[in-house]
Formats: C-alpha cells, sequence, structure tokens
C-alpha cells in the first residue's frame, strides 16, 4: 500500500486476494457464484456474463495488473487469474496490455565493501550469477524475499517510482496460448499435463528482463516451475523416502545433533533457519509431529521421538496437542538407518547463500517401503502402503546373496486384524478388522481397518443407532465403547432379527470392517529427480539396491583415505611430543610464523581441516571453513597456511609426555587393525553388517514396546480392579434401611453358657418378630476393672463418632449412679477363659471384626427413655488384641449412678431357670460387628467367679463423678443399645420392649 501513495488513486485501484482463486474451469455453477473474490473482481472490473468484449471501453478499468509474491505458489496464483479470464472472456486476453503483472525482487545481494545492490526476479537467475562467481559468495549479503510482506515501505516506494521496469504484460501471440492454458487446469488434459511434466528441464525460467510475455512461454516456463514444486511437496523420492520438508527436518536434526528434546514449535523455528524454509512455520510444526507419531496407520518406525501428547488413532493424529507444548528429538533408531558415515558423500544443495539439505539421503533399507507415503501432485497422485522392515531386510539379504525375493504384503505395526490379497483385484489388498459374536444379540469390535479412526467409526455407529441420510431406520439398538488411544473396543447391541440380516449381508460388509488398498498407483520420484512408476514393492528394491552399493564403495574409499590420514596424523604427534621432549623443538617464546616454518622445514606435514575431518561437504562446517579460509595466513612461498598446523600446536600441554606417547602408539595399533579390516570388506558384507545393526535396533525396541504395552495392561487392570473394590467397599447411603431382626435360631456351635453370638459378618441377619416381654437385669453396682476393657473400648468409639448416646446411659438401670471419673485401666483380658469349642469360634469372630475395623461408619442415634443422669462421652476404640494408651480426658459434669453393661450381662447367683437363649445376629455395618463382639465376648465370659473377683479398689473407683459429655446435634436421636442377660427382672421390662430402630433388636421368645 506504500506503493500506491506514489501513483495515486485517480488511476489505480487495490483488491486483496485472499489465497488462491478458484479453479473455474472444473467448478459448479454456484460455487462460482458464491465464490467472494470472483465476485468482486467482477464487480470491480464492470464484467458481465456472457459478454464478448472487443474493446475496455466499456470496464470501469482499463487494466488488470496483477501483484503477486516471486515464489512458486506466487506462479500459481497468476495463472489461476488467466485462468478465470480466459475461462469467462478469453477475448480479453487478446486486447493489447489487458493483463498485465507487477514484479518484485524475490532475492537482493548486497556487495559488504562497495554496497552494491543486485535484484533478481527469478531463483534460476539468481543461482546463474552464483555460478558465475565460481562459489565464491563470501563477499555478499544475500536476502530472501519470501514474499511482498518482506519488502518495506521504502522498497515499495521504489519499486513504483521505477514503475516500466517493475511492469510487463502479456501478450496474446497464436493458438497456442490457447492450448497451454487450457492444458494447465483441465482435469481432462491430466495425460497431456504428464508429457509436459515430463518435458521439464532442470534450470529452465522465465527471462524477467524481457518487456512482455507471451501466455505459453508463461506456461512452459514460469508456471511449470510451481508444477515441479508440488510434484516434490507431495511425492517423495525414491531414495529416502521423504518429501523436502522432511528432509529439512531430518537435516537439521542432524546438524543440531537432536538428542536432547526440544519444543516443536522451538525446533521449526530452528529448522527454518538452517534449512532456507520459505513457507509457513505452522505447516512446518504439523510435519514435525507427523514424523513422530507411532499409532497403528502412522509411522512403522518414527525418526523423532513422540514427547508429549502428538495425536492418536482416535482422530488419526489431528488430536495433537500445539506445537508449544509437546517435545521431541531423534529417536534412538535413526542413525542406524541414515548411517552418519554416509553424510560426508551427499550432496548438499545450496539456497540464500548457506548450505542445506542434500538432494536425498541413501538410508540402510528404502524408507518410503517402511512408512509409506501419499500425496497428489500436479498430474501425479501416489500411495505406498507401510511394508515390515523386518521383510525388507530379509529381502535385501537376499538380494546381496543372489537370491530371489519374497513378495512383500503391507504391514502396519500393532494392527491386530488381516490384510489379504485380494481375488478380483491385482495389486489389491483387503483390510479386515475384527469383529466377535458375544451373544445372539451382542458383537465386539476389537479392531478397524488401516487408517479408519475410532471417531469416525464411532459416527457410524451413531448414524446406524439413530439414522440419517443414508440410512433411514436404525439397525442397531445401542452401543458402547470402551476406547483408548491404543486400542479400540466397541460393544454393539441389536436385535436378534438384525443380526441375522447382518449376517447374510455379511458382517464386515454391514459394519464396514473392511477396504481395500492397492499398490497399482506407487509414483516416485527416481534418483535423476523424474517421476516412475513401480509396479510392486520388489522394483523399488531393485532401484534402491544399486545406489545404496555404489555409496558403500564411496564409503569405503573416503574411510580409508581418512584412516590413513589419522595414522600420519598419530605418527606426526609421536614424533613432534619426542621432539619437545628431547628439546629437539622448543615451542615456548617464540613467534608463530617461526614455529610454523620449523615444523615445515622439519618435514611434519600438514592437515588442513577439512582434510582431517572429510567434512567440506557437510554444511555444519560451511560457515566456518570460509572463515578459516579468509583468515589463512601464507608463510613465505611455500604457501603453508597457518591453520595446517594447529593439531600439533593446539595439543594440551599435559599431552607433552612420554606417557602420551606411549598412549598414541596404542591407538595407532588400533587404527592399522581397522585399516586392514576395512580393506579386506567388500560393498556387499558393508552393507550386510547395517543391516544386522539395525536389526538388533528393531529387536531392542520391539522389546521395549512390549514392555511399554504390559505395563499399560497392568496398569488398565489395576485400575479396573481398583475401581470394582471401590465399588465393593462402598457402604450403602442408608445402613439401616436394610437392618433386620435376627432368627431365634440358635446354631450348633453355640455354647450354652453364651448369652449371644455373632455371625458371620458377611451376612445381614435376618430377623424374626417380637417376642414376648423382656425383662431388664438386675441392677448392681460393679466397678470398671481390666477385664472390662472391652466394653469400654466400645464407649471410647461411640464418643469418637460424636453419638447422641453413650454406653453408659444405654445401660442405665432403677438403681442410685454411682460416680466415677476412672476410664480404664491396665490390659485387656479376656473376661474368663472360654472352652476349647468356645475359644475358637470366638478368635474367628475377633479376627473377622478386626479386619473391618477401618471401615467402621457411624449410625444415626435414636433416643432411649432413661432415668436422671448425665451422659458420659465415649472414648475411642483400641484392638481387641492389643491395649493402647488411653485419650485424653474431656471434661465432664456429674453423671447419676449409672449400671454397667457387664452387670446387665453377669447371671445372678440365684438365677431361676432362664429363658431360652438368643443368637443375637449383627447386621453387616462395621459399627455393630465391633459392638456384637464385644457384647458377645464379655456375655461369654461372665460369671459368679469373676463378679466376686472385682476389688474393692476397682468398686471405688468407679464410683468417681463421670466427666460431661460431648454435645452434640440437637437433630440427631440416640442409638439405644441392648443387652439380655441370663439374670433379668421385671423392672426393665418397659424401658427394653419400646419399638426401636437400633442396629441390634434383642428378643426374648415367652
Amino acid at each position: 500500500m506504500a506503493g500506491i501513495s506514489v501513483v495515486g488513486r485517480d488511476h489505480y485501484g487495490v483488491f486483496p486476494l485472499r489465497g488462491k482463486l478458484l479453479n473455474v474451469r472444473e467448478a459448479s455453477p454456484n460455487q462460482i457464484k458464491e465464490n467472494v473474490e470472483i465476485t468482486s473482481i467482477k464487480q470491480i472490473l464492470g464484467l458481465q456474463q456472457n459478454v464478448v468484449y472487443d474493446s475496455v471501453k466499456s470496464l470501469r478499468y482499463g487494466h488488470l495488473m496483477i501483484m503477486t509474491d516471486q515464489d512458486h505458489d506466487g506462479s500459481h496464483i497468476k495463472g489461476l487469474l488467466i485462468n478465470f479470464i480466459h475461462k469467462f472472456w478469453p477475448s480479453l486476453l487478446k486486447i493489447p496490455s489487458f493483463l498485465l503483472e507487477f514484479i518484485t525482487p524475490i532475492v537482493k545481494v548486497t556487495h559488504r565493501k562497495n554496497k552494491i545492490v543486485i535484484s533478481f526476479y527469478s531463483m534460476p537467475e539468481y543461482e546463474t550469477w552464483l555460478e558465475s562467481l565460481g562459489g565464491n559468495s563470501s563477499g555478499w549479503d544475500v536476502k530472501y524475499y519470501k514474499g511482498l510482506g518482506t519488502s518495506t515501505s521504502k522498497e515499495g516506494k521504489e519499486y513504483f517510482t521505477d514503475l516500466d521496469r517493475h511492469k510487463k504484460k502479456f501478450v496474446w501471440v497464436d493458438e497456442q496460448d490457447d492450448e497451454a492454458i487450457d492444458m494447465a487446469f483441465s482435469k481432462k488434459k491430466i495425460e497431456a499435463r504428464k508429457s509436459w511434466l515430463k518435458q521439464y528441464e532442470p534450470g529452465t525460467f522465465l527471462d524477467q528482463k524481457e518487456k512482455s510475455i507471451k501466455y505459453s512461454d508463461f506456461v512452459n516456463k514460469e508456471l511449470i516451475q510451481f508444477s515441479i514444486a508440488d510434484l516434490q511437496r507431495s511425492i517423495p523420492s525414491m531414495v529416502d523416502g521423504l518429501k523436502p520438508g522432511q528432509r529439512k527436518i531430518l537435516f537439521c536434526s542432524f546438524k543440531r545433533k537432536f538428542v536432547k528434546e526440544a519444543k516443536v514449535a522451538q525446533f521449526s523455528g530452528y529448522v527454518s533457519e538452517h534449512s532456507a524454509y520459505h513457507h509457513g512455520e505452522a505447516s512446518l510444526a504439523g510435519t514435525i509431529i507427523g514424523m513422530a507419531q507411532d499409532f497403528v496407520g502412522s509411522n512403522n518406525i518414527n525418526l523423532l521421538q513422540p514427547n508429549g501428547q502428538f495425536g492418536t488413532r482416535h482422530q488419526g493424529g489431528k488430536d495433537h496437542a500445539s506445537a508449544r507444548y509437546i517435545f521431541t528429538c531423534l529417536s534412538p533408531i535413526t542413525r542406524f538407518l541414515f548411517s552418519k558415515d554416509d553424510d560426508i558423500l551427499l550432496d548438499y544443495l545450496k539456497e540464500d547463500g548457506q548450505s542445506i539439505e542434500p538432494t536425498w539421503y541413501v538410508p540402510v533399507i528404502p524408507t518410503v517401503l517402511v512408512n509409506g507415503s501419499e500425496g497428489i501432485g500436479t498430474g501425479w497422485s501416489t500411495f505406498i502402503p507401510n511394508y515390515n522392515p523386518r521383510d525388507i531386510v530379509a529381502n535385501l539379504k537376499r538380494l546381496l546373496n543372489d537370491e530371489p525375493m519374497v513378495p512383500m504384503d503391507p504391514w502396519y505395526k500393532g494392527f491386530k486384524g488381516t490384510i489379504e490379497k485380494s481375488a478380483s483385484k491385482e495389486g489389491g489388498y483387503i483390510v479386515t478388522g475384527v469383529i466377535e459374536e458375544i451373544n445372539e444379540t451382542t458383537l465386539r469390535i476389537s479392531e478397524l481397518p488401516v487408517r479408519r479412526w475410532t471417531q469416525d467409526y464411532k459416527e457410524f455407529l451413531e448414524s446406524m443407532l439413530n439414522g440419517n441420510d443414508k440410512i433411514k431406520e436404525p439397525f442397531i439398538s445401542d452401543y458402547r465403547e470402551h476406547n483408548d488411544d491404543t486400542t479400540v473396543h466397541f460393544e454393539v447391541m441389536l436385535s436378534e432379527e438384525n443380526m441375522m440380516i447382518a449376517k447374510q449381508e455379511g458382517i464386515y460388509k454391514k459394519f464396514k470392517l473392511s477396504n481395500t488398498i492397492s499398490t497399482n498407483n506407487m509414483h516416485l520420484f527416481d534418483q535423476r529427480g523424474a517421476i516412475k512408476k513401480y509396479d510392486n514393492p520388489e522394483q523399488i528394491l531393485e532401484d534402491f539396491c544399486g545406489i545404496r552399493l555404489e555409496f558403500y564403495i564411496k564409503r569405503k574409499k573416503v574411510l580409508l583415505e581418512n584412516l590413513e590420514l589419522d595414522l600420519k596424523k598419530l605418527d606426526n604427534k609421536v614424533r613432534f611430543i619426542l621432539g619437545v621432549v628431547k628439546r629437539e623443538i622448543i615451542v615456548s617464546n617464540r613467534k608463530r610464523v617461526e614455529l610454523f616454518l620449523e615444523l615445515h622445514q622439519k618435514g611434519f606435514d600438514a592437515f588442513p581441516k577439512k582434510a582431517k575431518d572429510g567434512e567440506s561437504s557437510k554444511p555444519e562446517d560451511a560457515e566456518e571453513n570460509e572463515e578459516n579460509e579468509a583468515s589463512s595466513e601464507l608463510l613465505g612461498s611455500k604457501g603453508v597456511r597457518a591453520q595446517d598446523y594447529e593439531y600439533l600446536l593446539s595439543m594440551a600441554i599435559g599431552s607433552l609426555t612420554l606417557e602420551k606417547v606411549q598412549e598414541l602408539c596404542n591407538e595407532r595399533e588400533k587404527l592399522v587393525g581397522e585399516v586392514a579390516e576395512l580393506k579386506c570388506a567388500t560393498e556387499k558384507s558393508l552393507w550386510m553388517k547395517d543391516l544386522e545393526s539395525l536389526e538388533k535396533k528393531l529387536d531392542e525396541q520391539d522389546a521395549n514396546d512390549s514392555k511399554a504395552e504390559e505395563a499399560r495392561k497392568v496398569m488398565k487392570n489395576k485400575v479396573m480392579k481398583d475401581a470394582g473394590m471401590n465399588a465393593a467397599k462402598q457402604a450403602p447411603k442408608n445402613p439401616r434401611k436394610y437392618t433386620k431382626k435376627a432368627s431365634t435360631s440358635v446354631p450348633e456351635a453355640a455354647p450354652a453358657s453364651s448369652s449371644m453370638e455373632i455371625d458371620n459378618v458377611t451376612e445381614i441377619a435376618k430377623p424374626k418378630g417380637k417376642g414376648g416381654s423382656r425383662k431388664a437385669p438386675a441392677t448392681q453396682d460393679k466397678p470398671v476393672t481390666d477385664e472390662d476393657d472391652e466394653m469400654l473400648d466400645l464407649k471410647n468409639r461411640l464418643a469418637a463418632y460424636n453419638l447422641d448416646s453413650s454406653p453408659d446411659k444405654v445401660m442405665e438401670s432403677e438403681t442410685d449412679a454411682v460416680p466415677s471419673k476412672k476410664k480404664f485401666v491396665g490390659k485387656r483380658a479376656s473376661a474368663a477363659a472360654p472352652s476349647d469349642d468356645e475359644n475358637g469360634e470366638q478368635m474367628k469372630t475377633i479376627s473377622e471384626e478386626k479386619a473391618s475395623d477401618e471401615e467402621f461408619e457411624p449410625a444415626a442415634a435414636v433416643p432411649i427413655g432413661r432415668k436422671g443422669g448425665k451422659r458420659a462421652a465415649a472414648k475411642p476404640a483400641a484392638s481387641s488384641q492389643a491395649a493402647k494408651p488411653a485419650l485424653a480426658p474431656r471434661k465432664r459434669g456429674p453423671a447419676k449412678k449409672q449400671t454397667l453393661i457387664t452387670d446387665t450381662l453377669n447371671p445372678s447367683e440365684n438365677v431361676g431357670i432362664l429363658p431360652e437363649k438368643k443368637v443375637r445376629k449383627i447386621r453387616k455395618s462395621p459399627f455393630n460387628k465391633k459392638s456384637g463382639s464385644i457384647v458377645g465376648r464379655i456375655g461369654e465370659g461372665s460369671s459368679v467367679e469373676k463378679s466376686l473377683a472385682i476389688s474393692e479398689e476397682q468398686l471405688k473407683s468407679s464410683n468417681e463423678e463421670a466427666p460431661v459429655r460431648r454435645p452434640v446435634r440437637a437433630s440427631r436421636k440416640p442409638t439405644q443399645y441392648y443387652a439380655v442377660d441370663s439374670e433379668t427382672d421385671e423392672s426393665a421390662d418397659k424401658e427394653t420392649d419400646s419399638d426401636t430402630e437400633g442396629d441390634i433388636d434383642f428378643d426374648e421368645d415367652e
């Protein structure tokens, strides 16, 4: 827009195009009508449909001038605009100077000393100038102009100031112009386009010095450049299986020694800087992500590491995270595919004054077969399926041994389905997923065909469930998905009738679980840069084998030269160190020039750095070599350069010792052995060695993948197991809802002296209806003893969970309360020594209850009638087998005399005929388990002897005042606890016969 200020707006208008124009030659009328750019151009120029224009007088503007970037995509935009006018108003193209173009420089070079600026309007023009310098461009600064946005406002004004220099007109000469335009853009002229591209010769370009351009010259000399570049971006090379963008990424990975991970966004910037990448970095980041993906259907061997979310088979890799959040680096196996020894042999390209990626790499095996490829370019498309790298290695070994190759079938890493040759189509394969019938109405789908993504298939199942334009009626009743990032798992439910229909039509066909791939469209660039069609993968192996063997011959020659140079260098170092040690060579207090001359006179060999490393053509040393050449110091007439002896003078002073001499001699002997071994080797043996190394790395990678898969399965099973256990452990929301009264039947194992028994705690007791009247236990003052520890344990647990009633209150009697401050003392002891049968059953019950202590959940309390006294807060529960110290006492108020639960359970000495003992079954709640077990144990251990053994000191301590309980919410009802002992009296009937929602119901049969 800065340039418009120079020419003004009286005769010039500006309309910006948004991207590339529609190819109207094959578009529908609706597409053309709805296209904003086309509609705007027609309105701006005043063009009318189906009108033949012999002049421009009726138009709003007399010229249409195109101003685009000077790259290949800019040429394509020019061609699309020419195609648009030629399709609807071809007569306008015949009007002289109606169609113009405004060119801008694509490259500018500036001399560092005299500041001379030269502009180039095409890359071939710049490359021709560069060759005229003989490669010596170190005195020039080069600036590449990616597009119009690269030019400054000042430069824009300069362009329009010299309008005649930058303005060119298109001219119509003959019918060849008409045929050229139609051939370039018509879909009906595919074969003509292929012939046109095959005739392309590198170095062809449009001379921008001409003032006028024929339409046929524009198509054959400029537009063809875009078509070739488009093909190269779409179709890989047979040699390395890479497209230009992928090759630039790999080149920068090797140059950077990319073993430490970096963000994809950062690495894409590095690639753009060091490989002269002139397209969008978003596209470059997408290419990096694609080279690192490893899900089923992507790469068999990913050249980059996917450290982060690089996409899954769920959406075919489109579900990857942003490039600024994910990291990558070289995969360990990449250097086994692309040997470092080959870097020195490659033909590196140059652009923007820097050395960039080679024409192609030469991997150990053809990676185009390993990872496959597909793309659509101008005139051609290609599809190469993936193949098993082990099959490729095996066939290459057969070739090296002059044995016939075995035909290979496509193979995708991690794919669980089948890939079989098609019986009806030559070169075709049928790819089938996995589906199995669980029952008459359920199907399980555990694999999809290659490149059919999980999300797409889910949408297909949705259409079968709900119907759409193609499927009018639902076919399935429901489906469930259990997929993850690596596996497929759908369960499909349908009626038995539809199951029979699916079987009749074919289940794989009905559920779209098979598709076909073909090897009939394998187009690749060969080693000469020409498009070639391959009929089968074996043909690719044959072509690749010749190139690879040729490189092994070159590699052997270069390696021998380098090893011999290293041997000679070691000899010189040993001789130099001995000279310094013997003081034959003085290095201190001397000028460098004198020292260099002395070394040369004494016959020390000079080793230029590029000869040393064998890396004169390596891009990473290009700038350093230029600086060395520019700063080289010639010594006398001998032509000896200063840096040629740096390998001697740069040695550390600590290495000028006899020990270093011995070390160098040992190193020399090792090199002599390597030289002898390399001389005996052939190009086939060298290749065989690389293939074996690659196979070992593949074995290592497979082992790592197996471990990762096993770990994934273990983790998945653990998660499922934990989920099941959590579901099993989860307590009911309201446990009281399931409380039922216990049965009156007594198990055979119950002892005669037991007043209650805890059955299997995992079962919910089914109680019986209420029996007759019950008698409350006789009131008897009994102090708390060590043997009562089990009962106090229950009180502690109740208090810890803020229940509204304490065991003290529940066990109140008609008698006066005995104040007590005592908590509990001493170790726990069993209430009484049980019999052998009792002991076994009791220990089983205790162990079951102890295992569930951690699952204790309090239940809401229910109020109970009582006589006077304040409730005391209970203490936390302790283990049934080992005593724990009591918790810190809480403040308690005075309490009335209470009857301990042990009193209610101890039988009286004068007891008469007792009613039938009831079996007290406890509900599943862990809280009730603990309560029942304590009561049961105390009840079993109660006896007359035990009550007589209570000491007076314990009786006195039990009469002390009890502390006040902790306040609780008023809305909660206290829970009632009842215990029936062999000794009862009728005074407690009213209290114990009241209805309750307690966890334990104690019934007596009359």
